[in-house]
């Protein structure tokens, strides 16, 4: 596969995995009639901005995640006081638009002292002009501009803290759910690609061949049937073959395979493992595959969900216990490389690859750490059992602190990839 090819992809995966997250938050808080101003993937500076209908689309540097801002989440950065003097666009007698600055630029707008104003109620501002007060509705979809830049007001019921606990759960909890629901159709994809091994196997077969080791250096290709190691026949026992190689460190060996009918014998130099000594020529060995049905690949879908989920909660154990290393963690540079190698493989392991990390990202964001959706669920739920919500500051307080957190140890796992690189390990 072309690096051009295996780089796409590779931005694909990630660009697929947290636009599908998002898109549930989105999709779900427009339902739930919330504002979403923001539609972001990425962190930090944008890259690119486009606004369609309420929301605002980007792509920002950081390719660390994303975001979808709803209105009332965050304090409003944009606010207009009483004695302030603006510039207001009315259209049969409704402010459609509000000027904070440049006001003599403005063309087509009544200027004046804000005597009164209420852009979350009741919608009305009371305006002095030429020494006449006079009252105007304001537009729901109404617009702040200042230092260019528009902002569209939230009246109370377009924001996300004015939704009953159940519509705020689901907007939040519909991002790792999209995940969980990508993960399972990616699963399914895999499945009909690349089938199951056949459960009476009559040849086995070269599955893949690593760059860089001896075989490699050969003609050898993903389907050859293995059929010998040193003469000696391997049928479909693959601890034989296993053992012939590994016991052939710096010794040249043959390897014998049948392609489209035809013997063919290719000879390799196995290189000693570092840590056990064994030889190693850089291939694995995989059995014939069978189609599978729909029936069937939906039950394998969820068997594998279920499996996977059990593997990314043992490794989040071993995390809470201190049984691990840095080295043992890895960040979006270190997931971009396995996916890029993972690509190299071919359209059906990266697809199985994908699911795998949509499955994480899904269970990852439902721990309750401050900062994820997890966390947010919580404060949901105690809201839901005492009555009352959580003191929005001390909430924004304790995600501020968890997002930083978050941050220094992506920052630190990064330096540490970047070192890998650097040093050359895998």
């Amino acid at each position: 596969m072309h690096m051009i090819q295996v780089v796409f992809l590779t931005v694909m995966v990630f660009f697929v995995i947290v636009t599908i997250h998002e898109w549930g938050h989105f999709y779900f808080a427009k339902r739930a009639g919330i504002l979403v101003r923001e539609f972001a993937i990425g962190f930090g500076p944008k890259l690119f901005s486009i606004k369609r209908g309420e929301t605002r689309y980007t792509l920002r540097l950081i390719p660390a995640g994303g975001f979808v801002r709803m209105a009332g989440e965050d304090p409003e950065l944009v606010e207009v006081q009483p004695g302030q003097t603006i510039a207001v666009r009315v259209v049969n007698d409704v402010v459609t638009r509000m000027y904070l600055d440049r006001l003599d630029e403005r063309a087509n707008v009544v200027r004046g002292e804000v005597e009164s104003i209420d852009i979350e109620r009741s919608l009305k501002l009371t305006l002095l002009s030429d020494g006449v007060s006079e009252t105007f509705a304001i537009d729901p979809k109404a617009l702040l501009i200042a230092k260019s830049r528009e902002t569209q007001i939230a009246p109370v019921d377009r924001q996300f803290g004015s939704k009953t606990v159940g519509q705020r759960a689901l907007a939040i909890f519909a991002g790792p759910m999209m995940n969980f629901i990508l993960a399972f159709v990616l699963f399914a994809l895999y499945f009909q690609m690349a089938g199951v091994p056949m459960d009476n196997p009559d040849r086995l077969l070269i599955g893949d061949v690593r760059e860089g080791m001896p075989a490699s250096k050969t003609d050898l290709q993903s389907g050859d049937v293995i059929d010998s190691v040193n003469g000696q026949q391997v049928g479909i026992d693959y601890d034989k073959m296993i053992k012939l190689i590994s016991e052939s460190p710096n010794k040249t060996i043959t390897l014998g395979v049948i392609r489209d009918g035809k013997p063919m014998e290719f000879k390799m130099t196995p290189e000693p493992d570092p840590t056990t000594g064994d030889g190693k020529v850089g291939i694995t060995a995989a059995y014939p595959m069978r189609s599978v049905g729909v029936g069937e690949t939906i039950t394998l879908s969820g068997k594998m969900m279920k499996s996977m989920t059990v593997s990314i909660f043992q490794g989040f154990k071993k995390l809470i216990f201190g049984e691990f290393k840095l080295d043992d963690l890895g960040g979006p540079v270190r997931t971009a490389q396995v996916t890029s190698q993972i690509a190299e493989q071919g359209i059906a392991q990266l697809t199985s690859w994908a699911a795998l990390l949509s499955l994480y990202l899904g269970i990852f964001n439902l721990l309750p750490v401050p900062a994820l959706d997890g966390s947010r669920l919580i404060f949901l739920g105690v809201e839901a059992v005492r009555g009352r919500p959580v003191d929005p500051s001390r909430e924004s307080m304790v995600h501020f602190i968890g997002f930083a957190m978050l941050m220094l140890l992506m920052l630190a796992v990064t330096y540490n990839d970047i070192l890998r690189l650097v040093r050359g390990e895998h």
